[in-house]
């Protein structure tokens, strides 16, 4: 049996296990294919935070649909398309925002006037309005971060709060590196979920 076959006889064993109720093939899915994944959405969008969210948005919805795969193709190539599909909607959506808002800060501000935006504007500086939608935001977050399952916030909090690997929260946590990147997931899944549109 070539390497591929046994590739493709693997996930399907894995499809079913998971179908039969065994969510640890899931974390299977993901140690075996999130290097993978994540290669190839990088390539794309040549951004590493973008490309890490997109990886975890493919596992997300692969997630959620694999109980209706029918295996029509093999599971690699479905969870490749999902990924190639949420890598260029992140891409289309990113290009439209910056085509319709990219307003060079090194323009004048009129045609008779050699003052520069970057001269009219402080930079980095929020209004009182800002800093008040902001601390609302971070307030609803916190809420919703309370609501989740404690496994999911505790890796996800070691991951966005503190900054660390995937390998030092699965050493501290004594759990596998796939096992952490499907809490991080389902943790973020859940999180989208309970803040309903407002975040990405």
């Amino acid at each position: 049996m070539s390497t591929k076959a046994q590739e493709v006889a693997l996930d399907k064993a894995l499809v079913a296990r998971f179908k039969a109720g065994d969510e640890s093939a899931f974390e299977e899915m993901v140690s075996r294919y999130w290097d993978r994944i994540y290669a190839m959405v990088h390539k794309l969008l040549r951004n590493t935070q973008d490309a890490e969210e997109v990886t975890q948005d493919a596992f997300i919805r692969a997630h959620r649909g694999l109980e209706n795969f029918r295996g029509d193709s093999s599971f690699s190539t479905w969870l490749y398309q999902i990924a190639t599909n949420l890598a260029r909607n992140r891409y289309w959506y990113w290009w439209r925002r910056k085509r319709d808002k990219s307003v060079s800060f090194d323009q004048p501000i009129a045609s008779e006037s050699a003052t520069t935006l970057a001269e009219v504007f402080p930079a980095d500086v929020e209004s009182p309005e800002d800093i008040a939608i902001t601390n609302e935001f971070k307030d609803r977050v916190a809420a919703a971060m309370k609501l989740l399952n404690e496994k999911h916030r505790e890796a996800l909090i070691m991951r966005n709060v503190k900054n660390l690997t995937y390998e030092e929260i699965a050493d501290e946590l004594q759990i596998s590196i796939g096992t952490v990147k499907s809490r991080i997931a389902r943790a973020r899944e859940s999180l989208r979920e309970k803040m309903g549109h407002e975040l990405l």
